[in-house]
């Protein structure tokens, strides 16, 4: 395993491990709002705002209380003192959600910025995005597909040639997931995790993944080593739930419990 865990000072308060604005879920997606709030919580970080809308905010509520919850018209005060930004978890393609995903790329200081799901097929057919410096992308080789205009079946065949070919595109930290995962970096480093799960092939296991690397980053990790220890701490996370649940029966929130396992191990 290939990672780097974020030190924890014991002199420290919750504003020392970073605050994530999350600007996820709609309304017939308002799990993935959840599932990705609480996994970058349980990764460590010491605040999360979720900005959704109204109907979301409800439901999330009614699961948890640990999440800071906020409109969507507070974004643009919230970006102001985020230390990360997570964006696209099930907000959908909505022509508000894309007016919402831009402006915020648009909006976001320097600061490193996570793109998932909904908020990479709305990038694919952004025509010229205004894109941050500390840029992450989540793609699943589908939506890789639509981001690089290239056939998904060529990208599955060389997934380190096409992680590549998104990170020199987009200019940013590429995690290319399929039953493996490579992680690219800017100037194009590889991390490859070769660990196959079939117990992480459910709806959901990416706004973990997600959430996890925005937990990582609050807490002051490069986008590099963000993303490569999150893919570490998810993949460990979805073993020891496969090994205690069997592979048949884990859920993604399943896949937030075991975090803790996760870093157990790697801190052994």
């Amino acid at each position: 395993m290939d990672y780097e865990l974020p030190l924890r000072n014991e002199n420290s308060n919750k504003g020392t491990f970073g605050r994530v604005l999350n600007i996820s879920g709609s309304d017939y997606m308002p799990g993935a709002a959840y599932l990705s709030s609480v996994s970058a919580l349980t990764a460590g970080c010491g605040y999360v705002f979720l900005a959704t809308e109204e109907r979301v905010i409800d439901a999330v509520a009614a699961q948890t209380q640990n999440i800071v919850f906020a409109p969507l018209t507070d974004i643009e005060r919230l970006l102001k003192t985020a230390d990360v930004l997570l964006i696209g978890c099930g907000i959908s393609t909505s022509k508000k959600a894309e007016n919402i995903f831009k402006n915020a790329l648009k909006n976001a200081p320097d600061i490193p910025v996570i793109v998932d799901a909904d908020g990479l097929n709305i990038l694919s057919e952004w025509e010229k995005p205004s894109l941050p410096q500390k840029l992450i992308l989540t793609p699943h080789v589908k939506e890789a597909s639509r981001l690089l205009q290239v056939n998904v079946e060529k990208i599955i065949e060389n997934m380190e040639f096409f992680a590549k070919e998104i990170s020199k595109k987009y200019n940013c930290t590429t995690v290319l997931k399929s039953s493996e995962t490579v992680v690219c970096s800017k100037d194009f480093k590889i991390f490859h995790n070769k660990k196959r799960n079939s117990a992480l092939a459910k709806a959901g296991s990416g706004d973990v993944l997600a959430g996890i690397i925005a937990g990582l980053a609050a807490q002051g990790l490069d986008e590099f080593n963000a993303a490569k220890t999150g893919v570490c701490i998810h993949s460990l996370a979805g073993e020891q739930a496969k090994n205690d649940l069997t592979e048949y029966a884990v859920m993604a929130k399943d896949q937030i419990r075991y975090i803790f396992s996760a870093y157990k191990k790697l801190l052994n």
